[in-house]
């Protein structure tokens, strides 16, 4: 393949499996590193537990893993892959003992999903900047003040730490490390055999709808967001939102701060932009979507897709509303 750039030496990728792990957390990086390899790289991979026991992947299927965590020499890149538990749960002291262990011996780390909270627990994550699943965004900044949190990112990368979305944004970072080691040339011919994009369009907002701020603790504020959820397209002016919330806008500016870490008018955006992914996953034309979630006009809505989401509102609607063959 052209660009192909010869490994002088195999580098070593450590996997950290245990039960539970989304199967295709670990999957999607191994298909990226074993495609790379037949492009002239030289990836070895080894498949680590905290204690070497074989574990049970998040659909049922068993991973027989090479060694346990303690028993494993010095590593180039470890990845950490996620579960739903890891957002949910208190983390296992075991797990987290094992990331720290085989951190110190390893000059990067890369996390997929929710392996952020893994990161995190382990401290790798104090003041960097990180990203995980958009829906677990919220908990790992509440738990983990320390950490910039961009709830937005496809992957992060701070220094020899990296952290990627959901599972499919494992491949995109892992795609990122091999352009790291060998170039883009050999990184693009992994995508293009693997039928992905090298690098995607647009950030993970693009996939998460509805509103994924927590609900405020004040009722006042609570009433007026129901307000604004029913009807976004109404004429909301921070005077009109004070009048209807019953008092002051300077007030109610800071309502939505403490609560919310916003402004109205960012917030009145973001319920209109979700609305608007709403409608068009629909079938709703630009134009009538544009009219129903409150954005006025097809540049206005044309204008916030791409400040948000990266792309335009029919890309988006061409990408999420059907599987048809194009």
């Amino acid at each position: 393949m052209a660009g192909v750039r010869v490994a002088s030496r195999p580098h070593r990728v450590g996997v950290l499996v245990f039960p539970g792990v989304t199967l295709l957390d670990v999957a999607g990086p191994g298909e990226v590193f074993t495609e790379a390899n037949r492009c002239g790289a030289d990836y070895r991979i080894t498949l680590i537990s905290p204690d070497g026991a074989p574990v049970r992947s998040s659909t049922g299927l068993r991973f027989e893993v090479d060694r346990a965590a303690g028993e494993t020499r010095k590593l180039d890149t470890l990845v950490v892959p996620g579960s739903e538990e890891l957002a949910a749960a208190a983390l296992p002291p075991e797990l987290v003992g094992a990331v720290t262990g085989l951190a110190a011996r390893t000059p990067r780390i890369a996390s997929v999903c929710t392996g952020a909270f893994l990161l995190a627990a382990a401290g790798l994550l104090d003041g960097r900047r990180a990203t995980t699943h958009w829906r677990h965004a919220t908990t790992l900044r509440r738990r983990h003040p320390g950490i910039e949190v961009e709830s937005d990112a496809l992957f992060v990368t701070d220094g020899p730490i990296m952290t990627s979305a959901g599972i499919s944004a494992g491949i995109d970072l892992s795609l990122h490390l091999v352009e790291q080691d060998h170039g883009p040339a050999l990184a693009r011919d992994v995508a293009r055999a693997l039928v992905v994009f090298l690098q995607r369009p647009g950030g993970q907002s693009q996939f998460s709808v509805p509103i994924r701020m927590p609900a405020p603790k004040d009722s006042t504020l609570r009433t007026l967001l129901d307000t604004i959820h029913t009807d976004p397209t109404r004429d909301y002016t921070v005077p009109v939102l004070a009048a209807l919330a019953n008092t002051s806008p300077r007030q109610l500016t800071r309502l939505f701060r403490r609560e919310l870490d916003t402004t109205p008018a960012r917030y009145l955006e973001q319920v209109r932009l979700e609305q608007a992914q709403i409608l068009l996953d629909q079938g709703h034309s630009v134009t009538a979507t544009a009219e129903r979630s409150g954005f006025g006009s097809d540049d206005t809505l044309r204008r916030a897709f791409q400040q948000h989401l990266g792309i335009a509102p029919s890309t988006y609607q061409h990408r999420f509303t059907a599987t048809t063959e194009p």
